[in-house]
């Protein structure tokens, strides 16, 4: 069994900074491809950043430059700094997982299909 619990949400304003935390249970982790995925109202769930077991990061057009995304093996976490927050970037946020087979296409909905996530934070820049 897989849980991934986020925290650090909140509300900022344009151009702020926010970091998020995501703590993760069970045996998925040490091989995992883990990072984040974003769902707005009215819109799709996206993928944003991805870091693979080699430390490896990826990410959205959207978010490169401002976003980056890092993993903490010994303890289970993977953490979203966000800087140069933009209005369009206000969304629920969720920690996500996938197994290595998967991770090339981590930013395309293979946590969606083949993962876990967790239950989500909300990011708000005004």
């Amino acid at each position: 069994h897989v849980q991934l619990v986020e925290s650090g949400g909140g509300s900022v304003q344009a151009g702020g900074s926010l970091r998020l935390s995501c703590g993760a249970s069970g045996s998925i982790y040490g091989d995992a491809c883990v990072g984040w995925l974003r769902q707005a109202p009215g819109k799709e769930r996206e993928g944003v950043a991805a870091i693979d077991s080699d430390g490896i990061a990826s990410y959205a057009d959207s978010v490169k430059g401002r976003f980056t995304v890092s993993r903490d093996n010994a303890n289970s976490t993977v953490n979203l700094m966000m800087n140069s927050l933009k209005p369009g970037d206000t969304a629920t946020y969720y920690c996500a997982a996938v197994g290595t087979l998967y991770c090339p296409d981590f930013l395309n909905g293979a946590p969606q299909r083949f993962g876990y996530s967790g239950q989500g934070t909300q990011v708000t820049v005004s």
